[in-house]
């Protein structure tokens, strides 16, 4: 089978960093071909590279056998590369068929709405990604929007595909679905690159796989001959513990109770809707649901950021609804949030800094309103060792760290203060493999340790084996909670739509 795209030894330099250092790659006419590595590994350089956002420093990058060289994504998308980003780039109150023409119009300036509705109604059935021309946006789900985006660089007469991370918010079903359209584009000869983090994902839908670390790429493999081991092991470059060891537990007393929740946002939209539960004491209580469906907001709540509009939160038997964030800290609640460079950490202090940043004003790191920097910097050196945080420089910017160590830096500090709770919203979000580990470590020592874990993720794998419930949120809703043991990808995706399995109509929260 003959190569559509080729990259040949090519590198990509930014200041102080090689992003692509010598990255070889071809991509064969009709085939699925994935692209895994860890977070910093150049995978989105080289997609930019290819899709003409970024020109490459060195090397070449050849098309259908002849050298290309881009100057801008429309020049990209006029040879035939067209990329749909993992944040969708939709107008919301547009229609389908406006979004999908929108800059290449039929008519022009006299633009034929009823021309351009056809013809994406033609479009959608030819690669069997059907979506109703005439419907706004705003008022599709998110696996639709997904259609429409890949529509419009279809719409374009894209030869090549580019998906970068194109199951972060689709559920199950919709990820299935998605992966029948590849499958359908691989029929008809058009070639696709997808990006992804997800093992087994990649397994099922690609034909080859090619690995990237450290800005190289070191091992391209047929997927069906690759366990999720052996690429897990070549993205991080060592032995990876993938399956999470979580030994059976009896649950001790109510650590949190939530209480008929009720939650709105800065504008005053309501995001959490009547929604109680229990965590207890060595237990880890799963939310799952796709992106933008209360979740964070529920979390924020009960860390005190977000004011209830109505309900109870109930923390060691004491009603803590109006208290604030700081005194929830002092209480015994943790919070390792969901951005943590904006929320988490503040990137121009030290690793000292950041570690004391909850307690500075008490001992042993402060005395007298004088801070206390021996006993700080040993408090800091401890933390950074116990879990694992490189490079274990005290002294270090919090910024230079990458993604996985600043995340662990959160939770050593969390965890450090011996919490009663610990809320942890996407605590491995944008990690590789090998981050993901030592922090799935961490959640269990502190289950094992009779701590309350409240775990948010969009990572259904990861809700499945680190929970022992499972509460599934639609709409700021608790459709429903779940024993882990029992609960399959299949129930839980069906969930998260707000379909009960067994029923057809939209469920009713529960309020176990």
């Amino acid at each position: 089978m003959s190569s559509f795209l080729e990259v040949v030894d090519v590198h990509k330099y930014f200041p102080g960093v090689k992003a692509n250092d010598g990255v070889n790659l071809d991509v064969r006419a009709g085939e699925v071909h994935a692209v895994l590595g860890e977070n910093g590994a150049g995978k989105s350089t080289l997609m930019k590279l290819i899709s003409g956002l970024y020109q490459p420093d060195a090397g070449e990058i050849r098309l259908e056998g002849r050298p290309v060289r881009f100057g801008s994504p429309r020049n990209a998308i006029r040879a035939g590369i067209g990329m749909v980003h993992q944040h969708f780039m939709l107008i919301p109150a547009l229609t389908v068929a406006d979004n999908i023409v929108l800059g290449d119009e039929p008519g022009g300036i006299r633009y034929k709405r009823r021309t351009a509705a056809a013809q994406v109604r033609a479009l959608s059935q030819k690669y069997r990604l059907e979506v109703d021309p005439l419907a706004r946006v705003e008022q599709l789900s998110v696996g639709l929007q997904q259609r429409v985006e890949i529509l419009k660089v279809l719409y374009r007469r894209a030869r090549l595909l580019i998906l970068d991370e194109p199951t972060a918010v689709l559920t199950p079903q919709e990820a299935e679905e998605l992966f029948q359209v590849l499958r359908h584009l691989k029929a008809q000869g058009t070639p696709v690159l997808f990006i992804s983090h997800k093992l087994d994902e990649v397994r099922a839908v690609a034909d080859r796989i090619t690995v990237m670390r450290a800005g190289r790429t070191v091992a391209t493999v047929p997927a069906a001959d690759a366990s999720p081991q052996e690429l897990a092991n070549l993205m991080v470059g060592r032995e990876v513990v993938l399956r999470v060891n979580k030994p059976p537990r009896t649950p001790g007393d109510v650590v949190l109770s939530v209480r008929n929740l009720s939650v709105t946002d800065a504008e005053r939209r309501l995001r959490v809707r009547d929604v109680s539960f229990e965590v207890r004491a060595g237990e880890i209580l799963g939310i799952a649901g796709v992106d933008g469906n209360g979740q964070t907001e529920l979390a924020d709540a009960i860390a005190g950021l977000l004011p209830a509009s109505g309900g109870q939160v109930a923390f060691l038997s004491q009603d803590i609804t109006r208290l604030p964030p700081g005194e929830r800290t002092r209480r015994g609640i943790a919070y390792v949030p969901q951005d943590r460079q904006r929320d988490g950490l503040v990137l121009d202090f030290t690793l000292v800094e950041n570690a004391m940043l909850r307690d500075v004003s008490h001992p042993p790191f402060s005395r007298r309103g004088i801070l206390q920097h021996r006993p700080a910097r040993a408090y800091t050196e401890r933390l950074l060792e116990a879990f694992d945080v490189r490079p274990r420089d005290p002294d270090r910017h919090a910024g230079d760290l990458s993604g996985g160590n600043q995340q662990k830096m959160i939770l050593a500090r969390e965890v450090s203060r011996d919490p009663s709770l610990l809320i942890a919203v996407q605590p491995t979000r944008g990690l590789d493999v090998g981050a993901i580990e030592g922090i799935h470590r961490q959640l269990l020592r502190l289950r094992e340790a009779g701590k309350a874990i409240l775990l948010v993720s969009l990572e259904l794998d990861e809700i499945l084996s680190l929970s022992d419930r499972i509460a599934v949120m639609h709409h700021g809703q608790v459709v429903d909670i779940v024993p882990a043991e029992t609960a399959t990808r299949e129930q839980i995706g069906l969930l998260m739509t707000g379909t009960r399995v067994g029923e057809s109509e939209v469920a009713q929260p529960s309020n176990r």
